[in-house]
Order: structure tokens, then sequence, then C-alpha cells
């Protein structure tokens, strides 16, 4: 019998002016937070509805300024809260997956940035981790929106990739192999980052989803 699995949600609260910089850039600080917001929240859905022993959110930020703070917070009391730890992103990531599950125990680790993501796929990654140590899923600005481990061991490697780089995902890659591991790689998907993203998240989101209705309604 598997390990009980863990779905990792790695999250950023949405406040005006510190979420999605590069989107509010286009469209206002407060409509990109708007939207990290219903990103977030249709991210939790899918999560909620993977079928998996333990979901756990590693968040950042003041949820008290965030926008849908209310609507966040009721979604998370499905949820395990943790708090992010470490003095750069790479080791927050490291740090999540080591808190949020017992060794030994696998992991799927996503972030807030593909609204399109469903439970299939996720359920999917932990299908691949039966055969694999790991399944990256590269994102296509070059950097990844999945990483899955058969333990949260396994992620500390993550700590010596540099983040938010075009190269990102093809150097966690070659972190993961040297480190040993057998890496299956996922689908790869567009993530939100710009508001030239956003039509084509939204064509492969539900149409009655969070993220869809936020972008409409910002005009985008």
């Amino acid at each position: 019998m598997s390990p009980p699995a863990t779905v990792l949600v790695v999250a950023k609260a949405p406040v005006p002016g510190l979420a999605k910089t590069r989107l509010a850039a286009d469209v206002g600080a407060q409509a990109a937070a708007h939207i990290a917001a219903a990103a977030l929240l249709d991210t939790l859905d899918a999560v909620a509805a993977t079928p998996v022993h333990r979901r756990v959110v590693a968040m950042t930020g003041d949820l008290e300024r965030a926008c849908r703070r209310d609507e966040i917070r009721r979604r998370l009391l499905d949820f395990t809260v943790i708090d992010q730890r470490g003095d750069d992103f790479a080791e927050r990531l490291a740090h999540a997956h080591d808190d949020a599950a017992p060794p030994g125990s696998p992991i799927v680790q996503i972030g807030m940035d593909t609204p399109q993501v469903g439970p299939d796929l996720l359920a999917a990654c932990l299908t691949a981790l039966q055969a694999h140590d790991a399944v990256l899923g590269m994102a296509e600005d070059g950097g990844w929106w999945t990483l899955a481990v058969r333990d949260g061991a396994m992620a500390r490697c993550l700590r010596d990739v540099p983040m938010s780089q075009p190269d990102t995902g093809a150097l966690t890659l070659a972190a993961l192999r040297r480190g040993g591991l057998d890496v299956a790689l996922t689908a790869q998907l567009c993530d939100v980052d710009t508001v030239a993203d956003i039509d084509r998240v939204r064509a492969v989101c539900d149409p009655g989803g969070r993220f869809a209705e936020a972008t409409r309604m910002v005009g985008v």
C-alpha cells in the first residue's frame, strides 16, 4: 500500500501592490490582486477535490490586507495552513516540502499561477510517483508549475536552484537528476504572470470559475 499522499500549495496572500506586479503594470494593483485571489481560490478548489490524505497550504503575506480575504479564509478551513520559512523563495520551497508531510510521504506541490489545473492532473502526478522518484511540470516561460516527490527531503536540492529565471525549470530538472532521482515530466502549462497570459489560461479554465469571472470583470 502506498503511503498517504499530500498536495501542497505554496501561496502568497493576494495583497494589492504586492501580488502579480507584472500583471499590475497593465491592469492596476487592485485588479491584479483580485485576479491572483481568484486563481488561488480555483487552485484550492482543485486540491480540495483531489483524493489525497492531506492538503496543505504554505502561506506568506498578510491575509488581512488581501483581496477576497474572507472567501480565502473560509476555503482554507479545509486545509492545514503552515507559514513559509526561509530567506529566499528557493529555501521556502524546500522547507515547505519538509514541513508539509511526514518523512517518506509523497507530495505534489503547486503554486497559485495555474488555475487551469484540475484534480485529474494532480492525481496523475501522484500516479506517476509510483514509477518515478519525482515528477516535474515545466511552465512555458521556462519555470515550472509543479514538483511531485516521493519524499519531501528530495526537494532540498531546490535550495541551490535560482528561481524566477528563464532557465529555472531546466536547472531544477538538472538538480533533481544530480541528486540521483528518476524524474518524469508531466504536462507543460502556461502560468499567469502578465496580461498576455490571460487569454490562453482562461481558454482552458472552467468558464464559470473564479479566474475566468475575475478576468472578464476587469476587461482582460
